[in-house]
């Protein structure tokens, strides 16, 4: 991974970080040279940022972003933008599957 790839990840870590997440949520990263919060990653050993997502308090549902190659020549402002809108939506599904259409 590129230095600037690196600095513009950290960023953008450090800004999902900053903001106020749902507490039924946890964020784990797996970015090799970055952070690695999530074990030992997938197989292909691309980066990746996984949501954990409990609405019950109980089993949590998961979702990976993976951080393709179009979303790392995002700015980090941008990329943390399409991080947060996935992580929105997919709190919007569970809920809906989980308490019906609102």
């Amino acid at each position: 991974m590129l230095v600037q790839q690196k600095d513009k990840l950290q960023q953008t870590i450090n800004l999902i970080d900053n903001m106020a997440v749902n507490p039924d949520v946890s964020i784990e990263y797996f970015i090799p040279g970055v952070i690695v919060t999530a074990g030992d990653g997938d197989e292909s050993g691309n980066p990746y940022i996984k949501f954990s997502y409990a609405p019950d308090g109980l089993k949590p549902h998961i979702h990976h972003v993976p951080l393709t190659r179009s979303y790392l020549e995002k700015t980090p402002q941008d990329l943390t933008n399409i991080i947060t809108f996935s992580l929105e939506r997919f709190m919007e599904e569970i809920d809906s599957r989980q308490y019906g259409a609102q």
